[in-house]
């Protein structure tokens, strides 16, 4: 599908509203068409055109045979080479007594085996648990152990790490490991024994797929959540919220078409092959389901790198004629600011599209002018609601450039009070509540939890949002990041809106300061975009000019890099914090 940029000027109005539009989607025989089912016992609708499981999606991929699938580095794997990789590991899975709903762990950076392994374990009805290869060994032992893992697929890094914990994993049998020399315990042994190295895949022999009989409904995998406080909570899955976002970005962006008046594009096999470039990692939910589920469903060309950095992506854009990348806003912002940005021929973008952290309304209008031919798109998720949920791009985003967009046409938002005991109306501040195929079955060994989280098939969402009259949706902040300054509260995500204003900085997040009096105060930790300066009492007296006076940073503190974050892209706001000296009075 080739997306084409907006034309219209923002000021003119839309031709359909949402609800227009979205009916107009998913009428009777449209690509959006939507059908009702039973999704963890509660009706819910769903995409009739998206594959059923993982396993369907693995199967209809194939059809794009020769196309190349994923690039990482000099290794160039196509689709039929993934195929017959995947199959021939899903046998020895088999053979290593792997049934339906065991758990298959795969901890290893973005590599072309992190999807052979994950499709290997979910074409054989397994579950399939990716864990966070930032983790240290004793995490690592915690996401094996907790999750009950028979088998587990690491690279040598992570094997590193676990090598002496393996023993202590009671249901582990098996471990394979990638990209090893050697191997020392005796439940390890080297992948590349089995399936070879991935520009070798080509030539594995065709095998048949194994048995397994798979429902949309049945647990799929286990992404742990970032575990900001407390140990990582694993959300259990199933195929069907994994493939709600085989269609669901399509729908906005169609959309958008109809809401300018134009016409949608008609989506074929045969369109030109799409260009992804992958900016966070596999292991989180974005990077899996966002990301390389929608890929493979449109028979995109998937770029994984060890890292994020910014001159490496340009290259890669220019050599390979990327058409989307995009992750948080300030890789964005890395992209626009480079100061080598000219050198390279960055014109076959059409999509940056970015979410998780707050963005200047600024950001969505520099896209524009330096990516003339690319839509800037924004969106809201969270691990609970399998991914992406929401999204908003095109004129939308351009109307309303602090908004995630609507709900989406197979789910349902609303606002509600702390208490959660009552809906608040239109431009009224509560917690964000959402629902549809996308919400998660709950959390792995975790009932209570689950309880206190997923109300009838809402999930509480722990986001402070608003809903204007059409339906967008802004966020106010994260209700466990708000602070309260002497019985006043302050919304972090508003202050950061206001430092992302300020034409100097590229990135910006805000921390509470300890206070024995008022109990904590605003602080502000900025990374400067290249070649710009600012001071402190600048950026202050800025914000002074946007904000009530108890909003206002008390300090203002400089990083040199891109604040730090986590895979997720959340900023380590508890890092941060140790910047500041807490006041008493």
């Amino acid at each position: 599908m080739k997306s084409a940029p907006s034309t219209s000027p923002t000021s003119t109005p839309p031709v359909m509203t949402i609800q227009e539009a979205h009916a107009k989607l998913t009428a009777p025989g449209a690509r959006f068409e939507m059908i009702d089912v039973i999704s963890n016992g509660f009706p819910t609708r769903t995409w009739k055109n998206a594959p059923a499981t993982l396993r369907d999606l693995f199967i209809l991929s194939r059809s794009y045979q020769d196309r190349v699938f994923i690039i990482y580095e000099d290794e160039r794997v196509t689709y039929e080479a993934f195929y017959r990789a995947t199959v021939k590991l899903a046998h020895e899975l088999r053979a290593q007594g792997v049934e339906k709903g065991d758990r298959v762990a795969i901890a290893m950076r973005n590599l072309p085996e992190w999807a052979v392994c994950l499709f290997a374990a979910s074409i054989c009805g397994a579950i399939a648990t990716p864990l966070n290869a930032w983790w240290t060994g004793d995490e690592l032992q915690y996401g094996l152990t907790n999750s009950g893992t028979k088998v587990a697929f690491v690279d040598g890094e992570r094997y590193e790490r676990l090598v002496n914990h393996l023993d202590t994993c009671p249901d582990l049998r098996r471990v394979y490991v990638a990209r090893s020399a050697a191997v020392q315990n005796s439940k390890a042994s080297l992948l590349e024994t089995l399936i070879g190295a991935p520009n070798s895949w080509a030539s594995l022999g065709e095998m048949p797929l194994p048995d397994a009989h798979i429902a949309g409904d049945d647990d799929a995998t286990i992404f742990y959540t970032s575990g900001t406080t407390g140990r990582p909570k694993g959300a259990l899955g199933s195929h069907l919220n994994m493939m709600t976002n085989a269609l669901t970005g399509q729908c906005v962006q169609h959309r958008s078409f109809l809401r300018r008046g134009d016409t949608p594009p008609v989506v074929t096999p045969n369109d030109p092959q799409r260009v992804v470039l992958l900016s966070v990692p596999l292991f989180h939910v974005t990077g899996f389901n966002a990301w390389m589920v929608p890929a493979m469903f449109l028979g995109n060309r998937f770029i994984l790198t060890r890292k994020w950095e910014v001159e490496k992506a340009m290259e890669l854009i220019q050599r390979e004629r990327v058409t989307q990348v995009g992750g948080v806003p300030a890789i964005a912002w890395q992209l626009i600011e480079h100061p080598a940005r000219a050198q390279y021929d960055l014109s076959s973008l059409t999509l940056v599209t970015y979410g998780g952290a707050p963005s200047a309304p600024e950001l969505v209008r520099r896209i524009r002018t330096v990516f003339p031919h690319a839509v800037a798109g924004n969106g809201w998720g969270m691990t609970e609601v399998s991914g992406g949920y929401m999204g908003i791009n095109s004129e939308d985003y351009e109307r309303r450039p602090d908004s995630c967009g609507p709900a989406p046409a197979v789910g349902e938002i609303k606002i509600m009070n702390a208490e959660g005991t009552q809906e608040l109306g239109r431009g009224e501040v509560g917690e964000l509540w959402v629902k549809g195929p996308q919400v998660i079955k709950g959390y792995w060994k975790s009932p209570d939890a689950t309880a206190q989280t997923f109300i009838n098939g809402w999930v509480r969402t722990g986001d402070v949002a608003r809903l204007d009259d059409e339906g967008f949706c802004f966020l106010v902040d994260r209700a466990k990041d708000m602070l309260i300054r002497g019985g006043e509260n302050i919304y972090c995500i508003q202050v950061e809106s206001v430092l992302y204003e300020h034409p100097a900085i590229m990135d910006a997040t805000v921390v509470g300061i300890p206070h024995r009096i008022l109990g904590e105060e605003p602080g502000a930790v900025v990374h400067l975009k290249p070649d710009s300066t600012a001071t402190a009492d600048e950026i202050r007296a800025f914000c002074a000019t946007k904000l009530a006076s108890f909003q206002v940073p008390v300090q203002v503190k400089f990083w040199m890099e891109p604040l730090p974050r986590n895979p997720a892209g959340k900023i380590l706001k508890k890092e941060l914090k140790a910047l500041f000296t807490p006041s008493n009075g």
